[in-house]
């Protein structure tokens, strides 16, 4: 269940390395400034102008990855979307029902659009800008592997999901992580291309932006998985309330026992398992992990 991140981050990553792209280019054939140097201030930088300059990319950048994380969803991951009004399969039928209902009982006024994709890993999400303009979507894997109890628990954590807000909440915190970056990747782009002849120092610090602005982001997203580990308790007991504890716990036990028959069968094309396999490991893998483990999910979950 961390497609939604994962294609959040990476969206975000790309959307912050066209930017800097253009807006290099855009300096250099308009002979705008750029480079935020001057004779003032420690090492000869406007930190107050970088600072406004990384805070409207930092943002900019986020919300433009949320406005676009429905329609990226549905072309990445080939999402078939279910129309209620069209013919659909039974199984098609009940995915939007459970949808609709759990939606309604979340008090959402706007239902999600529901979709299906085909892929055998077990795995389900939720995105998109806002509750109005929202996705559910469940993989052909979760439906075939999981019960119908399971599969209901699935998709209440995923609604849950969406009334709660976290893809906006997530955006926020992305800004604030993108300013970072934005600011510290031209600071350290700056002094990099001073190592070099005068004649080089573009070049550098061109290359020098993108490089650290990627390595950055990757270091920024440990903040946002951490969040995201946080917001998958919250999921979880929103959508125990709308399924029943029983049914999310038993959604958690089920993906649980997925993970270790892949573990078993050595499924190494089914990639959101994989991912789900990394949660509880210990290390620094575990940092840039979006879900806890599923034991400690299961645990909480059964303590309230």
């Amino acid at each position: 269940m961390g497609k939604r991140i994962l294609l959040f981050i990476i969206t975000n990553i790309l959307v912050l390395t066209t930017i800097v792209i253009a807006w290099s280019l855009i300096t250099t054939y308009t002979g705008i400034s750029g480079s935020f140097e001057n004779s003032s201030g420690y090492l000869g930088i406007d930190y107050v102008s970088l600072m406004v300059f990384s805070l409207l990319v930092g943002f900019i950048g986020s919300f433009f990855s949320l406005a676009i994380s429905r329609w990226i969803a549905k072309k990445m991951m080939k999402v078939k979307v279910l129309n209620p009004n069209d013919q659909l399969s039974a199984a098609e039928r009940a995915v939007v029902e459970k949808v609709h209902r759990l939606s309604r009982a979340a008090g959402l006024v706007h239902m999600p659009e529901v979709g299906i994709y085909q892929s055998g890993e077990v795995n389900a999400f939720a995105t998109g800008p806002t509750k109005k303009r929202s996705l559910v979507a469940v993989s052909a894997g979760l439906l075939n592997n999981l019960d119908d109890k399971a599969v209901e628990g699935v998709i209440a954590h995923e609604v849950a999901h969406v009334s709660n807000g976290d893809m906006v909440t997530m955006t926020l915190l992305q800004g604030i992580v993108n300013t970072f970056v934005v600011f510290f990747s031209r600071i350290a782009a700056i002094i990099a291309s001073r190592f070099v002849r005068e004649e080089m120092q573009f070049v550098v610090r061109f290359a020098a932006i993108i490089i650290f602005q990627i390595l950055f982001s990757i270091l920024g997203s440990i903040v946002v998985s951490a969040y995201s580990r946080h917001r998958e308790y919250h999921a979880d007991r929103g959508g125990a309330d709308l399924a029943g504890r029983d049914k999310m716990a038993h959604a958690l036990r089920s993906l649980k026992n997925n993970v270790g028959r892949a573990s078993v069968n050595d499924r190494t094309d089914d990639s959101a398992v994989q991912t789900m396999k990394i949660n509880g490991k210990s290390g620094l893998i575990s940092l840039f992990s979006s879900h806890p483990d599923i034991d400690d999910r299961i645990k909480r979950l059964e303590q309230r």
